[in-house]
């Protein structure tokens, strides 16, 4: 898979440092990394998910499993069997149905989030499909950016840090 590196967080201080001449923004209704894009389950999604009130059997895919190396992962979001969209897609408003509950993968795409001790680098996929990627109104992942959309995760990883000095 290919990836550029886009940003770097200190997670001790939040300072970002970051590619300026890196732009995203987020294609509204595109819906293109819903059709394209096998999601992985953690077991978190899982249980989000049912809280909303889906049975597991609607929506993973036990026949997909993701690994890495021989460590296993978790299993896929299932695909919609007419059109092969994401089972939460929804084809006529070009909406994910479940969008404040969505899997982690799917919150973070088009993203790779790679934490090495204090700091957490962030790589872009080298998606061709996903026409937010340099998107000439995007915008590039500073420090507010980078907060706005995933200062709740940046915060959980800074907090272990903090924990595991004292």
């Amino acid at each position: 898979m290919e990836k550029r590196w886009v940003a770097t967080v200190h997670l001790d201080t939040l300072e970002v440092e970051y590619d300026p001449s890196f732009k995203f923004r987020c294609v509204e209704n595109c819906g293109l990394c819903c059709n394209n894009l096998e999601i992985p389950l953690r077991d978190e999604d899982i249980e989000r998910i049912e809280e909303l009130g889906y049975n597991t059997w609607e929506f993973v895919d036990y026949e997909k499993a993701f690994y890495r190396g021989n460590r296993f992962l978790g299993y896929a979001l299932k695909k919609n069997p007419l059109n092969d969209s994401c089972i939460f897609f929804d084809p006529e408003t070009r909406k994910c149905k479940i969008y404040d509950h969505r899997p982690l993968a799917c919150r973070l795409y088009p993203f790779i989030f790679i934490r090495d001790e204090n700091l957490m680098e962030i790589y872009i996929k080298g998606d061709r499909f996903c026409p937010g990627i340099g998107h000439p109104e995007g915008e590039p992942l500073t420090r507010k950016f980078l907060m706005g959309e995933y200062g709740d995760l940046l915060i959980v990883h800074r907090r272990e840090i903090v924990n595991s000095r004292r």
